[in-house]
């Protein structure tokens, strides 16, 4: 029986040593980090910032592919059916990890079972834009022109965090903003500069540039507080809504069954970044801030903000079959 005993911990003990030895020798190949969106915007642009940093510490290429489809679920379960070694991540947000499960009837994976949370990398609010010469610039004069007629909103979907902020909107505010689904942010934003509709809410990344050349005025960012080099955009808390705050993660997920040691490594080398001038500042510049955590505590984010985002999902009636 002693015998035995010794012979299964020689086992664990050398599956624990070689596990050891994969996450010091990794990565030892090219890493994938697949973004489940079009190029252009927010989930795109953090990734790229910080796979080239990791590509630096690592002696490795760190490719960026985008798989955009079905509000992120397309890249999602490539992800999820990729072998579990650490060599192919996802960059995931809130709105993908978070609320797809409350809007889809049916996935093909399951948002928590099937990955294993590996890293936050920033927290970046969303803003109001519309066209540079609207009669409203601010959110009392968008609130006052909602009251007197019918005011239209793009999204880049049903369900989108696009669209359910114009809802948490329209409750705190006490208007009826119309939305207008479509399918991405790109044509919502085309519609904007078009006329079509008055409004769009989008990641500050997307229209950074339009922000600085001046085609759009920026009324407010979601955040509850003003968002980096974009300091001069108030907040919609500022105007007298101080429980106004969608902020969302952005972050950094692999198959459910990676070695935790992998894990572990990628989730260190990653906050190591974060904390480099250099990524500080190129987030600023998309108005993001790092947000390091560990696996853990990205686990107990995603966990709370599935249950916070399934009842403003249920609340606006959004469903896709």
């Amino acid at each position: 029986m002693l015998k035995q005993i010794r012979h299964w911990a020689a086992i664990a003990a050398l599956a624990t040593f070689a596990l050891a030895g994969q996450a010091q020798d990794f990565p030892n190949k090219p890493v994938k980090i697949l973004v489940p969106q079009t190029p252009g915007g927010a989930s795109d642009a953090l990734a790229r910032i910080v796979a080239q940093k990791l590509g630096e510490k690592w002696g490795q290429p760190v490719v960026v592919e985008n798989r955009a489809g079905a509000g992120g679920n397309v890249g999602m379960e490539v992800v999820a059916n990729s072998p579990a070694d650490g060599y192919t991540l996802l960059m995931s947000y809130v709105g993908t990890h978070a609320i797809n499960g409350a809007l889809y009837k049916k996935l093909p994976f399951d948002p928590e079972k099937d990955f294993a949370p590996v890293a936050t990398l920033a927290t970046l609010p969303f803003v109001v834009v519309a066209k540079a010469d609207s009669p409203f610039k601010t959110i009392p004069e968008l609130i006052a022109a909602a009251k007197k007629g019918p005011l239209t909103y793009g999204s880049a979907g049903n369900g989108s965090v696009n669209h359910l902020l114009g809802e948490m909107f329209n409750s705190a505010a006490g208007v009826k903003l119309v939305h207008v689904p479509y399918r991405g942010a790109a044509p919502a934003m085309q519609d904007l500069m078009g006329g079509q509709i008055n409004l769009v809410f989008t990641s500050l990344p997307s229209v950074a540039g339009a922000i600085k050349q001046g085609t759009l005025h920026p009324i407010a960012v979601t955040s509850a507080k003003r968002a980096g080099s974009f300091a001069t955009i108030p907040t919609v808390a500022e105007a007298g809504f101080k429980d106004f705050d969608v902020n969302p993660w952005f972050g950094l997920f692999a198959p459910a069954k990676v070695p935790p040691q992998v894990i572990r490594k990628i989730n260190a080398d990653v906050n190591e970044v974060l904390k480099s001038k250099d990524v500080v500042d190129k987030f600023a510049a998309q108005g993001a801030e790092p947000y390091l955590t560990d696996p853990q505590q990205f686990a107990g984010v995603l966990k709370a903000d599935i249950a916070k985002w399934s009842q403003v999902v249920k609340a606006s009636g959004a469903s896709v079959d």
